[in-house]
Order: structure tokens, then sequence, then C-alpha cells
């Protein structure tokens, strides 16, 4: 199979989609099956370029064009030209990491969506997202030969609220990281830190994080400094405001977009996720595999993947959210039966797995682009 995969989201800061797709093809790559398959990646930029040494570190080919990724994205969501093929030649499979099809002359076309909050809440989302994803979704779905998606919750959101064949949907989840120091035993440092990671998004729901916290210092006389690492939006500004401002000034340290991941889990005693929607929610199996204690939401698909390793809570429950981060943070008892269960969970996430599932999306979509019948069995990895 000649394959491309639409590799911008992962070209300048690995968020969680950026993380998926280097990852994904870096695990395709390394499958035995896959041997006899080419697989390249698609980078699109005025100004970034691919580092260097990133087809070595993929063991694929890097096809980079110097094309501005909003004309780019443009034309390819708006006018649906130009086709794949006249930037990079022929390819019998394209893979878009987002919700939108990357135009194909003759290539089978898979997207990926990991949730459709765009369209439960579009006033909660921005630029292209909003511009694009919520008016197109539904037919660019209905049109791919392949959907993957990275849970059993996001593929009955896609079955029923675009439509989607379920024959069609691939449950292709993120595998557990392979950190070079943590993951052999829980990680609860004396003085390490009570850890946010995430975009300063509306979804994300920190204001209730911060008001928890609040409650927390109320009741604790020296709890764990809170740090928030991921990227601002518009939507933060307040937040960013409060943490300026007593009582949380010189509580709470925003560190922005952190590349070191290892590093950030290493000061971590503890992960809080109190998204209102998560696809997956990356950041729970990172910190499972790092023997990181977890508190997440029970929303989305963040039961389905951290079970019963960890706390699940309310995201609405200010209470409820201060009293779960004070258990882990002051029972070590507790906190390491949490830990423990979290690293036996993460470990059953395989990247090898997804990869392996992932190609069988990808014969399917062939497949379905010539009109075969579908000969492999669809499955979760």
């Amino acid at each position: 199979m000649r394959i491309l995969v639409d590799y911008r989201p992962a070209l300048r800061e690995r968020t969680g989609v950026g993380e998926y797709v280097h990852e994904l093809v870096r695990a395709y790559t390394a499958l035995p099956e896959a041997a006899g398959d080419r697989v390249r990646v698609f980078s699109s930029s005025w100004k970034d370029r691919p580092r260097p040494g990133l087809a070595q570190e993929l063991k694929a080919d890097v096809i980079d064009r110097r094309v501005p990724v909003r004309l780019l994205n443009y034309t390819w969501h708006r006018l649906e030209w130009p086709p794949v093929e006249w930037l990079v030649g022929g390819v019998d499979v394209v893979h878009s990491p987002h919700p939108l099809l990357v135009p194909a002359r003759d290539a089978a076309q898979v997207i990926t969506i990991h949730d459709i909050f765009f369209l439960v809440h579009p006033d909660r989302v921005r630029a292209e997202i909003r511009r694009d994803y919520t008016e197109l979704v539904r037919g660019h779905a209905l049109r791919a030969h392949a959907v993957a998606t990275s849970s059993e919750y996001g593929a009955g959101q896609i079955a029923a609220a675009l439509g989607v064949d379920p024959a069609r949907i691939y449950i292709c989840p993120p595998g557990a990281p392979a950190w070079q120091r943590l993951g052999r035993r829980p990680h609860l440092p004396r003085e390490g830190y009570i850890l946010f990671l995430g975009t300063l998004e509306p979804r994300k729901n920190v204001g209730v994080l911060l008001d928890a916290y609040e409650r927390l210092l109320r009741q604790e006389p020296s709890p764990p400094k809170l740090v928030l690492a991921g990227r601002v939006t518009p939507d933060a500004a307040d937040w960013i405001d409060r943490i300026r401002q007593p009582p949380l000034a010189g509580r709470v340290e925003h560190r922005g977009y952190v590349s070191d991941r290892e590093t950030l889990y290493a000061g971590a005693r503890l992960l809080v996720l109190p998204s209102l929607e998560e696809g997956f929610g990356l950041p729970v199996l990172e910190a499972m595999s790092a023997g990181v204690p977890v508190v997440a939401a029970n929303r989305g698909a963040l039961p389905e993947v951290l079970g019963d390793a960890g706390p699940l809570i309310d995201p609405l429950d200010v209470e409820s959210l201060a009293a779960s981060i004070r258990h882990v943070v002051t029972d070590d008892n507790y906190a390491r039966a949490c830990a423990e269960a979290g690293l036996e969970r993460a470990a059953t996430f395989s990247w090898a797995r997804t990869a392996a599932a992932v190609r069988r999306m990808y014969r399917d979509a062939i497949a379905r682009r010539h009109g075969s019948d579908i000969a492999s069995d669809r499955g979760a990895a």
C-alpha cells in the first residue's frame, strides 16, 4: 500500500492530535506485516519545517510543501481542491487526522474524529473548526471510506450523530508511552504538584478546577502546588488573571505548552482532568503509564480510559472534585493503590495493536474505494 498521512498537527506543538499522529506513524512502520507498505507523511506550512531527522525517526518519507496552512485548509475544506495527488504523487489511501477529508482523485479517504464537541457546542470552538467542521463534518463523514476514532464512546457518537455506518468506524486508541525513567512503579513524590495538562479552553473546565483548588487551600494548611500545563486560548484570559490574584497567587503556576512530558509527569503527585468532554483523554493514559494517580471527570470517554484505576467525579461538582484531590494527596496508601491500578490498566493500551487495526482499516478503505468486498474483520485494537 502507498499510504499518506497528514502530519501537520504534529509539525509545531505535539498536543493530543499531533502526538497521536506522530506515534501512530512510528508504530505503523514498525509493524512486520507493513514492511512492504510505503508510508509518507505530508507537511505544509509557509514558515514551519519538519525537524531534521524526522524521516529517520518515523521510518517514513517526509513530503514538505511551502503552502500556508490556512490557505490550504480553506481550499481543501471549501473547494475540495487541489487533489492531494497533485502535491505528492500517486497514493492508495490518504489519512486525515481531522474530521474533514483530504481531497483525492483516486485514493481512498480516511478521516479521524476523536469527538464531536465542535458539533454539540459550536459556540465553544473557534477559527477553522467553527467555520468549517460544524457545517461540513456530516457530509465528509458519510463520504469517507473509513472513519477512525479513539474510543467506544467516540464510535457511538459518530454513528448516532452523523449517521455513519458502524462498519465504517474503526476504534484505534492511543498506545501507552514508553517512558525512559517512569512507569516501573507508583510515582508519588512527596513534594510533587497537582498537574492539569491540556489546552486551556472551555471544555477543559479549568474554572471548576480552580474553584476546587481554592476549597482545598481552605481545608489543608499546605497542599501541593497546582500546575497548569497547556497552551492558552483567548477563552482562558479570566483563568490566567485569576491565578495571579489571592488566594491562588503563588499557589497556581501556568507553564504553557511543555514538550518534555516525562519531566512534567516526574514532578507530579497527581493528574486532574475535569473535562466536560473528551474523545479519549490522552493525559490520563500518560499519567497511568507513568505511575501517577489520576482524578478524572465521569464524562465522555474518560471512564472508558481510567476504568476503576482512580476516582471519577462529576466535573460540575466542586466539592466532589476537591474531596477526591484531597483524598489522593493526603492518603498515601490510597494514592499508591490508584497508581498500581493505573499501571496495570495502561499496559492494556498498545500502539502495536492500534497500528495493526489501522492497517486493516486502510485495506478496507481501499477495497471500498474500488467497490470490492471487505475481506478483513473490523475490530478494535
